[in-house]
Parts: structure tokens; sequence; C-alpha cells
């Protein structure tokens, strides 16, 4: 052949396309049957690398882990973009309490259970501590994917949660590995490693989240398209450089994300829509990736152990952690079982199996076969079962159904005003009046009406109806009026 090169090259890039068209088709599927769409990313991986598809000759665990790594800083810096002021003040104390002890207590019940069923002592703490954090893609594309609304402080608890639970993951994964190779038992020197690695993390995170939002606010770029390449690189500087000195990545690109999402600045909604899509693209890739290194048959390898392992963490390990740790901060028992049911594992313990791997450690790939397995199975105990368990538990949220519209502007200028959405209810003091009848400040008008599939121009003989979402320019000082007359203002 003449070009081999080109021609690889062609194949590769034909079947990537083909595999992306496939994994977006496939999240309708999900979104039908219950099932995380990242199980069926992965499923979609292990087909894909066990059919040998062209271009496709994958098992090269460190490309993996790299690969994994860049997606995940994406994911989390999106997921810190997304987290409001409010849900974080509601949310800190147990989510920060959960991605700690939570973590270590999830991890040594775990290992002992791993171990009662066969496995060393080295290689069942390894194991613990690979499939001990909840992760942020699986959870934050059931929890926004589904439809299912939850009441904000629990679902900001468990998006929190899942942001800052990997750093002691990874400590743990890293210290019991060491461990393994060495022979030697990992010590209480692990205390002040994790809290260095939080210190570091938090340091840096907040120092480039604070900085990139002064320089989002300030600076104006000569094109707009030049906004998310700052973002992005402040994302990966979020990651990278704490990880160079120390400190956790994983915690410092979250923070950035939500130091920079919670302030004002140039561009910002189609910055949050950019990133919104660089997360969505991190995801697939990842899952597709992972699942290319791992062959249907090893799963079945590992189906006994696995399914014992991935029931237990699922059933009795995660809610009896969570159930005890979340008893103080006045949840209820409805809303801690529920918390603890919906702890849903990802590529985080894919990638951190990999460690061992990497590692050459004793036993590895039973470990990463064995953690593959518990993430498959967890994506369909409890990851399927999420929108039953939000309506059987009673903790589905009342508040009114999001717009399936919006109206927003990208301006490279810092604009004074901003476009607010209200859903008209029946208790509404403006349902049945017209806009004309309705005492606006001079600073604020109506822009459109969105009724069902319909958009209505704002004209004055217009009766707002219940279940009407009505958007609005005004002024931050004309927020307060205008909620009188239409109730709170709906959630970006």
């Amino acid at each position: 052949m003449p070009y081999p090169e080109p021609f690889a090259t062609a194949v590769l890039l034909t079947t990537l396309g083909l595999l992306l068209v496939a994994s977006v088709l496939l999240t309708r599927a999900s979104r039908r049957s219950g099932l995380p769409v990242a199980l069926l990313f992965l499923v979609l991986g292990m087909v894909a690398g066990s059919r040998n598809w062209p271009g496709l000759a994958f098992a090269n665990f460190h490309t993996a882990f790299r690969l994994g790594s860049v997606a995940l800083a994406l994911i989390l810096f999106d997921g810190g973009l997304n987290m409001p002021r409010t849900s974080l003040r509601k949310s800190l104390a147990p989510a920060s309490v959960l991605a700690t002890l939570g973590v270590v207590a999830t991890a040594l019940a775990v290992g002992l259970f791993a171990h009662l069923l066969g496995l060393t002592w080295g290689a069942a703490l390894v194991l613990g501590a690979v499939v001990s954090s909840t992760d942020a893609a699986a959870v934050f594309s059931v929890l926004r994917g589904s439809g299912v609304q939850l009441k904000q402080r629990m679902a900001a608890t468990l998006e929190l949660e899942s942001g800052l639970n990997d750093p002691v993951a990874v400590i743990l994964t890293l210290a019991f590995t060491a461990s393994l190779v060495s022979g030697k038992a990992a010590g209480w020197g692990l205390v002040p490693e994790a809290l260095a690695q939080i210190a570091i993390g938090l340091v840096i995170g907040g120092a480039l989240g604070l900085g990139g939002a002064w320089v989002l606010k300030r600076v104006q770029l000569p094109a707009g398209g030049l906004y998310p390449v700052l973002t992005l690189a402040l994302a990966l500087l979020a990651f990278g450089l704490p990880t160079l000195l120390g400190g956790s990545g994983f915690l410092a690109v979250y923070l950035a994300g939500y130091l920079i999402g919670n302030r004002a600045i140039r561009y910002r909604s189609a910055l949050l829509r950019v990133h919104d899509a660089f997360a969505w693209l991190a995801q697939v890739l990842m899952f597709l990736v992972l699942g290319l290194l791992i062959a249907p048959r090893q799963l079945i390898s590992a189906a006994g152990p696995g399914l014992a392992i991935g029931l237990f963490l699922a059933l009795v390990a995660r809610p009896a952690v969570v159930f005890a740790l979340l008893t103080p901060f006045r949840m209820t028992v409805r809303e801690r079982l529920y918390v603890g049911a919906v702890g849903l594992r990802g590529a985080v313990p894919i990638i951190l199996a990999t460690y061992p791997v990497l590692a050459n450690a004793p036993d590895a790939f039973q470990i990463f076969e064995l953690a593959f397995f518990v993430v498959v199975l967890n994506a369909v105990v409890p990851g399927a079962a999420v929108p039953w368990l939000t309506r059987k538990l009673h903790v589905e949220s009342h508040a009114p159904p999001p717009s399936p519209a919006s109206l927003e502007f990208a301006s490279t200028q810092l604009l004074r005003g901003e476009v607010v959405s209200f859903f008209i209810s029946k208790a509404s003091a403006a349902s049945g009046a017209t806009l004309a009848e309705l005492p606006f400040p001079d600073g604020a008008a109506a822009m459109v009406v969105v009724r069902g599939s319909d958009l209505i121009a704002p004209r004055g003989q217009v009766a707002l109806a219940p279940g009407d979402h009505l958007f609005v320019v005004c002024r931050s000082s004309d927020l307060p009026l205008l909620e009188l007359l239409f109730g709170s203002a709906e959630a970006d």
C-alpha cells in the first residue's frame, strides 16, 4: 500500500467516529433503561476491543492512565463550574466527611471482605482502596441525565462527595500498592501525607481559580474562541501543577472550576456550554478506552468473587458507612439510605486499578479484573435503580420542572444586567395576569414566554398561565421585586 500511515490514520479516525456516534445514540437507550450511560460506553469499548476492530488494537495501560487522567480533569473542572455557591455551603460538611472517613471505612470494609474470599491481605486492601471512591462522571451523568430531580442538598452532597473523594482513594491505593510490592505494611505516615496532598491541592486550586477568574473578568481577548482555550489551560494546570508538587490534582481542578464558575466573568454562558461539551467528550473517550483494556472473557473469569464483592460494596459496605457518618447532619433515614445507595463507581476505580499493574505488583491483573467487574456490576446495582429509588424513598424535589428552553447572552464584555427565568405556578401572584397589568421595575422587561413547545412573543395582552416559563431581562437590584411577582428565579 503506497500510503500506509495516512491509510492507517484514516481507519483509526473512521472507527473512532463510528464509536462516538454509537456512544451518543446509546445515551437515549440509557435514559429509557435507567442504566448509567457510562456502563454503555464501557461495554461498547469492550465489544470493539474483543472484535479487533481496525485501528483499535489497544492494551496500553500507561496510555489509558494518561488519557483517563486528562479526561477526569475536564470532568471535574466542569463539575466545579456548575456547582452553585449555595449548594456548596449546605453540603460541604457531609460531603467532606464522606470523602475522607467514608472512603477509608469503605476501603477497609471491602478489603476485609475480599480477604475472607481468598485474596491476600495486600491484594485485598489494594482492591478495597481502588473501589472506595464514588465517581464524578458516573454520578454527574446519572443525576443530570436521567431526569431525576433530587432535593438540592442531597444532589449537591452526592456530586460534591464524588468530586472531593478521589484524593484519599489515590493516597490509599498508592500506599497499599507500595506495601504490596515491598511486603511492608503501610503505617500512620498516610495521615500527614493525605493532609499535605489536600493542603497543596487547596492552595494551588484556589490560587488558579481566583487568578483565572480575575483574568477572565478584566482581560478582553481579541476573539471569543480564545476564552475556552484559556479555561482549558487553567483546568490542565490546576490538575498538573499540584500533582507535580505532591498535591491532589483532583481536588485542585474541582476547586478551580468552582471559583471560576461562581464569579462574574466574560463569556460565562458560552464557557459553561463549551466545558459541558468537553466533559461529555472526555467521558465518552475515557470509558471507551478503558473498555478496550479488557475482554468479556476476563470478566467471566472474575465473575464469582467480583459478584460477591460488588454486591457487598453496593448493598452492605457503602450504605452502612454512609448511614453512620451522616447521622450527625440532620438527614432523615430515607435521605441517608438514598445517599448510601447512590454511590456509583465508574472510571476512577478502573484508572486506580492500573496503578498495581504499572507497578508490577503481585496479583495486579486479578485486582484490575475484579475492579472492572465491580464497576460494571455497580452500574447495574444500584445504577439502574436510581429513578426507582428516588420515587420509592420519596426524596425527589418538588421544585418546578426546568424550562425546555434556555436564553442567554455570550459576550466578551461584562454586561450590566442579566436574563432570569421564572416558573409561573398556580400560587404565583402573576398567574392569570396579562403582561401589561404587571408592575415591572423600570429596568426590567419580559423577553419571551415559553409555553410547552411554543415560544410566545411578550406582547402586553399575553396572559401568563400556570406552567409557563417567563424570561426577563433585569438589573440585579430588580430581583427582589420580580420574585414577589413570579416566585424564586429558576437555577441556570
